[in-house]
Parts: structure tokens; sequence; C-alpha cells
């Protein structure tokens, strides 16, 4: 195995075992739940069931961002140890993470020149991101050394699709994703929106599915449609959700009926709280390799 460090941001939102099992090092955005600060930790600090139920209560949440401080105290020991560096931050297209990394990573080559430090923006969040480090360690661990393993990932990270749905619209007009009208008439007409992450990733609505039923069927449709192999698809299929298990497993279920050669069965983690604190409850979220993202 090649000795370099693989590492992302704890919003690619797979589980602490998940991570160690794969032997990717991660480090945690922040989040504030009414006034009180906590890390983005994958639930340690926070369980999800009661992170979500505090903000269906009416909780006010707000994010940050690790900083480039926190990036240099992160990546200093690995680089004290002799080893390379490859972080994949979350998307650049919804936080301004990936420019902190990369200011930390050009103070840090100026006192070891010797190193290599990659950052990725993965275009990507949640466990659509988490699936492509899953992927990139299956390359490390091939094998492949750093310049192998960033250069994949900058050639193949806008063919991990990222698709998702809610069905409680409340915190999307909390953050203005949707006027408080197109909230309310949604409401009532039970519409869900259907998005994804488009070639910048940037999160877009694409449809809008009237009924739970209908755009869980949707999603896997998008599925067919854009999967390597179509219903021949061969790799692996992340959900994540924000405390509606059963939705994701409805999707996990239908996903297994129609893909019968996955590997695997269908992965379901949470939506961490740096997410999670802008979608708020309800959402489903589904992750696949396909075609090339193009908008």
């Amino acid at each position: 195995m090649n000795d370099f460090v693989l590492s992302c941001c704890s919003t690619a939102d797979l589980t602490a075992e998940h991570f160690a099992a794969r032997d990717i090092h991660y480090i945690c955005f922040h989040y504030s739940l009414n006034g009180k600060q906590y890390a983005d930790d994958l639930g340690k600090s926070m369980p999800f069931d009661q992170f979500y139920q505090a903000m269906a209560d009416g909780a006010e949440t707000q994010t940050s961002q690790v900083n480039v401080e926190e990036f240099t105290a992160y990546f200093t020991p690995f680089l004290e140890q002799g080893k390379d560096i490859l972080h994949v931050t979350l998307s650049s297209g919804i936080s301004g993470v990936y420019n902190s990394a990369c200011v930390a990573r050009e103070e840090l080559l100026q006192k070891y020149p010797d190193r290599k430090i990659y950052i990725v923006d993965s275009l990507g969040a949640s466990s659509g991101y988490g699936l492509l480090m899953d992927r990139l360690a299956d390359l490390r661990d091939k094998g492949e050394d750093v310049d192998s393993v960033y250069e994949w990932a900058l050639a193949n990270r806008l063919r991990l699709h990222h698709w998702f749905f809610s069905t409680d619209l409340t915190f999307y007009v909390k953050g203005g994703r949707i006027s408080k009208a197109s909230g309310w008439f949604g409401t009532v007409l039970n519409i869900c929106p259907l998005l994804n992450m488009d070639d910048q990733g940037r999160l877009v609505p694409r449809s809008k599915i009237r009924g739970k039923k209908a755009v869980i069927k949707e999603i896997v449709s998008r599925m067919e449609q854009f999967a390597d192999g179509g219903t021949n698809y061969n790799g692996k299929c992340y959900i994540s959700n924000s405390a509606c298990y059963e939705d994701a497993r409805a999707v996990a279920d239908l996903v297994e009926q129609k893909f019968p050669k996955l590997n695997g069965k269908v992965e379901i983690n949470h939506v961490g709280t740096t997410i999670g604190s802008h979608t708020g409850p309800g959402t489903v979220a589904l992750f696949f390799w396909g075609s090339e993202r193009k908008e």
C-alpha cells in the first residue's frame, strides 16, 4: 500500500467505522444549535435523531466550514511523519472550504517543500462525496500512488451522481431555497421537489413530483437513466437520509429490485449535521456512478 494520507471532510457523511475500515481520515465542520457550538463529528456530540428532532421543534441552526488554521493544524502531523496528503473537500458549489484547504496547502508547502499536498474539489456532498472517497480508497489499496489517485479523482468526480428529494419543505423555505408561497402550495399539494448536483457542484431543482410514492419511483428512474450500464449497473450505491429512514429504505428496496447486479446491498447513511442544518428532516439522497454530469 502506498504511504499517503487519504482525507476528506466530515461532510462526506459516512460512519466513523466506515472511515476507519477504509483508512480514510477526516476533519470536522462545525454547527450551532440554538447558539451552542458543536463539531459535525458524525453524530458523536449529538445523536442524529436528537439533532433532527430539535430542528423539527424549531431550533435555530448555523454552520461553519473548516478554516485555514484548522487545516494547517490537521495536515501538519501527517507531513511531519513524512507522508503526502490527498484531501478531498465538500463541493465548492455549496461551500468555501476548498479555498481554505488550498490556502493551508500553499502555506505548508513552504515549510515542507519535499512533500506533496493535493486538494480536490469533490463537486459533491453527503454520502455521494463519501462514495467518491470509497473509490479512491479502492485505488490506493490496489497500489496506485498519490499522483495517480489525484488524477483519477479529477477525471471522474463528475461521474458521481447525486439525486435528492424532500418530503418536508419547511427548511427549504427557511433557507430561502424556495419562496414561502411555493412552500405553502407545495405542502398543500404534497409536492416533493427532486434535485440533483450539477457540473459545478450546485444543488439544482429538476422536477416537482406530487406524492411520496411517485418521487421514490422517479428518483430510481433517474438512476436507470444515468447509471453506468443502466439496470446492469454493478457498482456501489449509497443513500443518505435526514430522519426519514423508512423513505430511504423504500428507495433502497426499489434500487435493489431494479439493479440485480449491484456491488453489495445499498448502504444507507445519515445526512450529517452540516448538510442537515440546511435541508432539515425529510430529505433522501441517492448516489451512484454514471455518465458524466454535463449541466
